[in-house]
């Protein structure tokens, strides 16, 4: 895992997780912004660094990393935790892993915190694992149609890097320790938490894991977003994702 910061480290922090197969890139936008006022940390999850290949293990394991990071560089603070859909998962576990870590506010953006079927694991990583190979051999029709569904195209560069690097058996890691378990419990310290999904397409798993996390935390402010996809917020509307966390954290 590669950490790149921005900003006065002497600032609050604010750590921003990328979702599978998303390049950490995907908050270029939330970086600019942030970074005038916090010390902005962005991890580049194992299995999708760009420059050299790495293998990733399970969201827990990346949780674990990032936690000590948290605990050696950010004193056991973080003002803002967010997580766009697995990098979502992977913040949860970190807020319910780290009882001592003082996290303020925690985003999550599409995560899918509850069980899915074997059956469905099996289809979702079967379905990856040929996108992959797919983009692997630049299939021009199916990276025109990321473009319109997936990623912007000015991100197509760092996504193709991403699947080069990528083992395409650690898919199976992904997916089967994303979706292992349901939130059934409270996080600690009663942190500030907005959960945000669309409406479109597999959301549906996102929207029942927001009403789960506010079962269990009233506290949890839930915006849904009518018409949007999967993590198409943050990716394809950064300035608006930006506005509505940074109305979240003001109020």
């Amino acid at each position: 895992m590669i950490f790149h910061t921005y900003g006065n480290k002497e600032n609050k922090a604010v750590v921003l997780i990328h979702g599978m197969l998303t390049p950490w890139q995907i908050w270029n936008y939330a970086i600019e912004k942030f970074s005038k006022d916090y010390y902005v940390v962005v991890p580049e999850l194992d299995g999708h660094t760009e420059d050299e290949p790495s293998r990733f293990f399970s969201a827990g394991t990346e949780a674990a990393v990032i936690g000590e990071y948290i605990e050696k560089e950010l004193n056991n603070e973080v003002y803002l935790l967010a997580g766009l859909s697995m990098g979502g998962a992977i913040a949860s576990t970190i807020a319910m892993c780290f009882p001592q870590m003082l996290i303020e506010h925690l985003v999550l953006d599409g995560a899918p915190l509850r069980k899915v079927n074997g059956i469905l694991q099996f289809i979702m990583i079967q379905n990856y694992r040929n996108l992959i190979k797919r983009s692997r051999k630049r299939d021009s029709k199916l990276i025109e149609r990321s473009k319109k569904e997936f990623l912007p195209e000015e991100y197509t560069e760092y996504y193709l890097k991403i699947t080069d690097n990528m083992d395409i058996y650690d898919i199976r890691w992904m997916i089967s320790t994303v979706f292992i378990n349901s939130i059934n419990r409270s996080y600690p310290n009663d942190i500030k938490i907005l959960f945000m999904h669309g409406t479109k397409g597999n959301e549906s798993v996102a929207a029942k894991s927001a009403l789960t996390v506010k079962e269990f935390n009233p506290q949890t402010e839930i915006r849904v977003f009518d018409g949007l996809g999967h993590a198409e917020l943050a990716c394809f509307m950064p300035e608006q994702w930006y506005e509505e966390v940074r109305s979240f954290i003001s109020a």
